[in-house]
C-alpha cells in the first residue's frame, strides 16, 4: 500500500521547537520530491518546504517559503524512508495541520508545491502565545 504517515505534532509555546516525521511506504521513496504543506482553519493550503533531487541527481536539495527560512529545516533519511521537518522558533501563525506529500520537482526547485496524489493524514501543530 502506498502511503505517507506523519507524526510529531503537538502543542508548544511560542519560541519552542517540534520535529515532524513523514514515513513513506509502498513506493520508491527517493524517486519523488517530498514536501510539507500546512492548512489552518479558514486559510488556504500553504506549501512550506520540500526536498528533491537537484544537481547531480543527489537527493537533498531543499526549498522553503520565506516565512520559515532560517527557522525550519527539512531533511531525509533515505535508508529509513523518512523525511523530517525540524521547526524552531515557532510562532502562533505556524499553527496548522501539517501534511507531507509526494510533489513535483523540475530538478531545480519544488516550490510552489504541486501535489502528485500521495499525501498523509496530517499532524496538528499548535503554537500558543
Amino acid at each position: 500500500e502506498v502511503q505517507l504517515v506523519e507524526s510529531g505534532g503537538g502543542l508548544v509555546q511560542a519560541g519552542g521547537s517540534l520535529r515532524l516525521s513523514c514515513a513513506a511506504s509502498g513506493f520508491t521513496f527517493d524517486d519523488y520530491a517530498i514536501g510539507w504543506f500546512r492548512q489552518a482553519p479558514g486559510k488556504e493550503r500553504e506549501g512550506v518546504s520540500c526536498i528533491y533531487s537537484g544537481d547531480g541527481n543527489t537527493y537533498g536539495s531543499t526549498d522553503y517559503i520565506d516565512s520559515v527560512k532560517g527557522r525550519f529545516t527539512i531533511s531525509s533519511d533515505n535508508a529509513k524512508k523518512v523525511v523530517y521537518l525540524q521547526m524552531n522558533s515557532l510562532k502562533p501563525e505556524d499553527t496548522a495541520v501539517y501534511h507531507c506529500a509526494a510533489v513535483f520537482s523540475n530538478g531545480s526547485s519544488c516550490l510552489p508545491l504541486v501535489v502528485l496524489g500521495i499525501w498523509g493524514q496530517g499532524t496538528q501543530v499548535t503554537v500558543s502565545s
